[in-house]
């Protein structure tokens, strides 16, 4: 079945149209409950949020629709979105939810569904959950509404399974970290983290106010984090997203890391403790082609599926794999959480740095990237840049340029209307120029 609102992670748009109305979060909700009510137990949801302004009218168009179909609400606030993950399975939650668009600016907001797994909705859940919506909505009797409160303090839950993930042997005694928590979700429980541990700590954008979220900052505006590393002598920085479930890192000269070499890192520390699982990494589509070289001379696989945290995950439970994740920045180690975790990894980052006695720019560089360009171009609502005859062969043209050495990838983004454009090779002239060919080309037919 064709989904109608989902993406590929979850549902997301601009606040109060479209999808992203207390009205269709209602709907949602209703549709949600029904779709996870099994057996006669009284049903809860546990309802985490960013910092987004508009995180308050979606939790309340959410809350509404779960009481009203029967289900107890936990309001848990401000948390990373792998707290949801975390916390539906340690409160024995049916379903779990994050409002969050993640690294998008703050005019917009997302839903995302956990099942009582603590896992992502697969394609047929958000699929029937859709089916469900078309139809009257199961209410509750009045006996039988739901109740809603606000839990505090459950985030520390959170803190301390991240924290447990880090060798107990170790601490961070001795390294000055910078945190840049993007105004979002882990404001309050990354800087925790790292300071329990021992680090010294230079907290940035940890000051939300509901419309700062990802500007100028968070792991896709790192400019402020690599400043703040090179002015204070940083060991490390460490730049989540709004949500948190995706980190880059900073070397000590406050150069970008991303997660290939993130992956590639802690792959390596899980092979030399024979504690890699799978014999493979899972990435998506994105990942450079010197991570799959790299894994390869270790004997490790690589296992590309679609674009999409979610997509990685199901790859990683199929395959019985323990390390994968997206170059965006999305890492998941499933020995210790269900998702994209931005803290954990960092985490696995400094744990390998204080084991090397080495500095981050040594430690963390595993592998030659290849030149890789990627663009987006924005589409009018209804245009189908890529049918046009013209797209077509300007991809064609330059994938024949590029050859064997290289590749070219062509998508539809899953959370806005913008075509990703996506070349590498061994030439960064010739990629760059292929990639400028075929933007130029979907410009002119998006609309």
């Amino acid at each position: 079945m064709e989904r109608r609102i989902f993406g590929t992670d979850g549902v997301r748009g601009e606040a109060n149209a479209g999808a992203m109305t207390p009205e269709t979060a209602l709907r949602l909700a209703q549709a949600a409950a029904a779709h996870f009510r099994r057996g006669a137990h009284r049903h809860r949801v546990v309802i985490g949020k960013d910092t987004r302004l508009s995180g308050y009218m979606i939790e309340s168009a959410l809350q509404a629709g779960f009481t009203s179909a029967g289900m107890d609400v936990f309001l848990l606030g401000p948390v990373p979105t792998p707290a949801i993950g975390v916390l539906t399975r340690s409160l024995r939650a049916d379903v779990g939810v994050m409002i969050s668009a993640s690294h998008n600016a703050f005019a917009d907001n997302g839903i995302k569904l956990f099942g009582p797994d603590g896992y992502k909705l697969s394609d047929a859940d958000e699929a029937a959950i859709e089916a469900l919506m078309d139809g009257p909505p199961a209410r509750a009797a009045p006996a039988a509404i739901g109740r809603a409160r606000r839990v505090e303090g459950d985030a520390m839950r959170y803190v301390e399974v991240a924290k447990a993930s880090f060798p107990r042997r170790l601490t961070l005694d001795g390294l000055k970290i910078v945190v840049d928590c993007a105004n979002g979700a882990a404001y309050r429980t990354a800087p925790t983290v790292l300071w329990e541990l021992g680090a010294e700590v230079i907290p940035l954008a940890v000051s939300p106010n509901g419309v700062n979220i990802n500007e100028h900052c968070g792991s896709t505006h790192p400019a402020a984090c690599q400043a703040a590393v090179v002015a204070h002598g940083a060991d490390l920085g460490v730049a989540l997203d709004g949500d948190a479930d995706r980190v880059h890192v900073i070397d000590e000269h406050g150069a970008v890391i991303d997660g290939d070499q993130i992956m590639a890192l802690i792959a390596e520390r899980q092979l030399r403790a024979d504690a890699l699982k799978g014999g493979a990494v899972v990435a998506t589509v994105m990942s450079n082609l010197g991570l799959e070289r790299h894994l390869a001379g270790l004997g490790v696989g690589l296992i590309r599926t679609r674009v999409g945290d979610r997509y990685v995950v199901e790859a990683m439970r199929a395959q019985g794999c323990n390390v994968g994740g997206e170059q965006s920045g999305h890492v998941i180690l499933s020995d210790f959480t269900t998702t994209g975790d931005g803290l954990i990894a960092a985490l696995q980052v400094l744990a390998a740095l204080k084991e090397a006695v080495a500095p981050a720019s040594t430690v963390l560089r595993r592998f030659e990237a290849l030149p890789q360009v990627l663009r987006s171009v924005r589409y009018a609502p209804g245009a189908r840049p890529l049918d046009a005859g013209a797209v077509r062969d300007a991809i064609a043209a330059v994938e024949r340029d590029l050859g064997a050495a290289g590749r070219v990838l062509i998508r539809p983004s899953g959370t806005e209307p913008v075509i990703r454009v996506m070349a590498e090779g061994p030439d960064r002239e010739a990629v760059e120029a292929g990639v400028a060919a075929i933007c130029e080309a979907v410009s002119g037919a998006a609309g």
